[in-house]
């Protein structure tokens, strides 16, 4: 599942992927030819596969968006469930729609699913980890 900050169920996800771009700028000192970088920028991205059961709050927001011209912003939380009982929870803040999201997308024979793209502006928050 996925969910917002307070806990609410926004999706039912075949997958979730959140990913981390470090983007450095490369630098030669002069007199060495050893190449150098240092950190410039940081991009998070998500990636969501949601199962469709019915029309939920991320296809409402996606078609709230084509209509109004601009993107919602939204705070996810991901969570992996361990088999203890433990949980892995990330907050991801400020995120927007991004790139190519799926309005219809199917195929005979398989679940309805929709995919769904989108950057985070803000910073995670990490709130809870798995444990043994």
């Amino acid at each position: 599942m996925l969910y917002n900050e307070n806990g609410e169920q926004l999706a039912q996800v075949d997958s979730f992927q959140a990913k981390a771009a470090f983007n450095n700028n490369k630098y030669n000192p002069i007199g060495q030819n050893l190449e150098l970088e240092v950190n410039n920028t940081i991009g998070i991205t998500i990636t969501i596969s949601e199962i469709v059961v019915l029309d939920g709050y991320l296809f409402n927001q996606v078609l709230a968006a084509v209509s109004a011209g601009e993107s919602p912003v939204l705070t996810l939380d991901g969570a992996i469930e361990g088999r203890n009982g433990s949980q892995e929870r990330i907050t991801y803040r400020e995120c927007i729609f991004s790139g190519d999201n799926d309005l219809q997308n199917v195929s005979t024979g398989d679940f309805l699913k929709r995919s769904y793209n989108l950057h985070c502006n803000g910073k995670p928050e990490y709130r809870s980890a798995l444990t043994i």
